[in-house]
């Protein structure tokens, strides 16, 4: 497929970024804000609230994600514009100055010494404001390079690494080509196989950051005393699906990244990248996290594939699953959104199943909703690094 000349339409934001959706999110910056948050979105047709667990006596390193993560929320592109509701000013004014940088429209509202039923009439007539002026936003034609592909993968089997991954490896060659802004991460499936990631690094800096990123994961493995990640690396549906040691779920993990890319860039958790290319991000592999996280640094479009069969969706990123599992896409089907047992079968090259994933890509960022957005999947995940002081 000849991307150089592909365009979508899409939403162009105040900052110059462009995304695909067009939402009026209602963010809640800690968890005793969700009851208000989500009675916002409930009173006003058209919003979306992202509620989670966390927020309160978090510090440090750990309290630093927390706000780049909703910080990040609020600023993708895929977000028109933002009511940010907490229990107090000071966190809650922290979060809209984040997202006010972009340049899109962003009002916040907090609970102590106004309680519930005022900051909830309030916020609501300001979300009623912002629907208004996002459902007159239109869509314009944007060049392909500027659409931003995250990925990761869920529920990997034998397939995973000789279907549907490599797949996935392929439409990011064609991406990489053609100078859009990729990212990768699950930063501990790629054990027994971060030499070979390493290897794709362009420069020794972007290395040497990237061995930091995995040796922190694997400091972190030995403060608990612990060398054996069974039942969780790999997990049951790995084993069930034919995967037998983590080195195994690596080598079908790396191929996702292609042939053709390098590693242009090595981000933290829910950091941005600064240019195009295809940038390593140090994540959890939990798919609802990792999804998260990828909504955050700014990424519009994900590519999930899928062996045994994961259900995940995002609020904000839409998530494009494919799988080669003949059985998964007998017994769940709907969650699937590209069929690529073909390659399985030899009835379908590599080229053939990436240039598959490719129009299908190009058809959610036009506007079709993905399996996970039609079946109402909405998981907002937060990582979080540590107990709450």
């Amino acid at each position: 497929m000849d991307l150089s000349s592909q365009t979508f339409l899409g939403y162009r934001r105040e900052n110059g970024r462009v995304g695909v959706r067009n939402h009026v999110v209602v963010l809640p910056v800690d968890d005793i804000s969700n009851a208000a948050a989500e009675a916002v979105a409930n009173n006003i047709k058209g919003t979306l609230a992202l509620p989670h667990p966390y927020g309160r006596l978090q510090f440090g390193p750990d309290l630093d994600l927390h706000f780049r993560t909703l910080i990040g929320a609020g600023s993708n592109p895929n977000v028109a514009a933002v009511v940010v509701i907490g229990i107090e000013p000071g966190w809650t004014s922290r979060v809209v100055e984040g997202i006010r940088e972009t340049g899109k429209p962003v009002e916040g509202f907090w609970i102590e010494q106004n309680g519930d039923h005022n900051t909830i009439a309030n916020a609501s007539r300001q979300a009623k404001e912002f629907v208004h002026w996002a459902t007159e936003l239109q869509r314009e034609p944007c060049p392909l390079s500027e659409l931003w592909v995250s990925t990761k993968c869920g529920e990997s089997d034998t397939t995973s690494g000789c279907g549907s991954n490599p797949t996935v490896g392929d439409a990011f060659d064609k991406l990489y080509a053609n100078g859009n802004t990729l990212c990768f991460g699950e930063t501990s499936e790629l054990t027994g196989g971060e030499h070979l990631v390493a290897e794709r690094c362009r420069t020794p800096e972007i290395r040497e950051r990237f061995q930091f990123m995995f040796d922190r994961y694997s400091a972190m493995i030995d403060r608990w005393k612990t060398n054996d990640l069974s039942e969780s690396q790999p997990t049951k549906g790995n084993i069930e699906g034919g995967l037998t040691t983590i080195e195994e779920k690596a080598l079908g993990n790396i191929q996702k990244i292609g042939k053709q890319c390098m590693v242009d860039g090595v981000l933290d958790k829910a950091e941005r990248p600064t240019g195009p290319g295809l940038w390593f991000m140090d994540s959890s592999s939990a798919a609802a996290e990792m999804v998260t996280l990828c909504a955050a640094s700014g990424f519009v479009v994900h590519f999930f594939p899928t062996g045994q069969g994961n259900v995940i969706g995002n609020p904000i990123l839409p998530v494009i699953k494919l799988s080669a599992n003949a059985r998964t896409l007998r017994t769940m089907r709907e969650h699937i959104d590209v069929d690529v047992t073909g390659v399985l079968r030899r009835e379908m090259d590599m080229s053939q199943a990436g240039d598959s994933l490719l129009e299908m890509m190009l058809r959610t960022a036009n506007g079709r909703y993905t399996a996970a957005e039609a079946l109402g999947h909405r998981e907002f995940v937060l990582t979080r690094l540590y107990e709450s002081a």
